[in-house]
């Protein structure tokens, strides 16, 4: 008898205690604990969610003078089709991002070129800015539009500042080997606008390009009539710190350097001339003002490992990377 007691208890206590032991021990495996936390400290909870875009306002202006509000994600998709390569590295896209975003921000608050706060689509102006169904119309690619939207859609909200302002956030195509000081070009200074060097740009396009005239040619181009020949017009040159011409002197006159890039056309101000009885020849390194970010040298930069952050501290030094809210 003592041993049925005995054997019928055992029975009770396996079937109602241990399952419940089982079923805690289970929900003990499937639950992270809460982290502990001493007071005032800040705990970071690694997030799972997909990235959260930042909903900005932005006015585009179109070819007829009419200005439009945009969301500046979408935007930026068509800013990042038409000034930068969609094959180029993801970082050198998200870089472009970041700073055509900074360009567009500042305009927006600041009232930009055209005083109203618009940005217009004239690359020459503003931003180059193509929708998607003109770039497919164009020969683009879906998958090129994924990766312009990818970068746009990694990089929501982030803009650069300095001492808590945003930035001039100029870019241009390939420098040649070195950026330029901003002072340079324009004859303001910028802390974060100063000549550094852009390596790997060999590959660019426009890495090196020739242009000749006739005599006759260049006179009309600077609009002046030279005595002798070409090999005598050419004295004194002074360069910046980032190897463009600062002033030459053409027979008794000084020019700038940006004076003679329009005059004469040319792709850069860093230039060298070399001449015959009868032509000028001009060899330009890179494409562009040269100041801030160069659109192939960041590209070189993702190439070798290098963030989008990475880039953007290297072309803008001295600048903070911050998301707005």
């Amino acid at each position: 008898m003592r041993t049925l007691t005995r054997d019928i208890l055992t029975a009770l206590f396996m079937g109602l205690v241990v399952p419940g032991i089982v079923l805690n021990i289970a929900a003990g495996r499937m639950t992270e604990p809460e982290p502990e936390t001493n007071p005032g400290e800040t705990v970071t909870v690694p997030q799972t969610s997909p990235l959260q875009t930042v909903a900005l306002p932005m006015l585009l202006r179109g070819d007829d003078g009419t200005v439009t509000e945009m969301d500046m994600d979408d935007y930026l998709v068509g800013v990042v089709l038409a000034e930068m390569p969609v094959s180029f590295e993801t970082e050198a896209l998200k870089a472009q991002a970041v700073v055509a975003r900074t360009y567009t921000q500042k305009a927006y608050e600041t009232g930009g070129k055209h005083g109203d706060g618009s940005v217009c689509t004239n690359a020459s102006c503003c931003q180059g800015y193509v929708t998607e169904a003109d770039y497919l119309a164009r020969g683009g690619t879906e998958a090129g539009v994924e990766r312009a939207r990818s970068a746009v859609a990694a990089t929501s909200g982030y803009v650069l500042t300095y001492e808590g302002e945003l930035i001039e956030a100029t870019y241009f195509s390939c420098s040649g080997g070195s950026t330029e000081d901003a002072a340079a070009v324009w004859g303001t200074e910028f802390p974060y606008l100063q000549a550094v060097s852009s390596p790997g740009e060999e590959n660019a396009v426009h890495y090196r390009d020739t242009v000749s005239f006739t005599a006759e040619q260049f006179q009309q181009a600077l609009g002046v009539s030279l005595e002798g020949t070409p090999d005598s017009w050419f004295r004194a040159v002074t360069y910046t710190d980032g190897g463009g011409i600062d002033t030459m002197t053409i027979g008794d006159t000084v020019y700038r350097g940006t004076q003679l890039r329009s005059l004469l056309g040319l792709r850069s101000t860093a230039f060298s001339v070399s001449t015959t009885e009868d032509t000028v020849t001009i060899t330009t390194r890179g494409y562009g003002h040269r100041v801030g970010m160069s659109q192939y040298g960041a590209d070189a930069m993702a190439v070798t490992g290098s963030t989008f952050s990475e880039i953007l501290a290297h072309y803008y030094p001295g600048t903070t990377l911050e998301k707005l809210s």
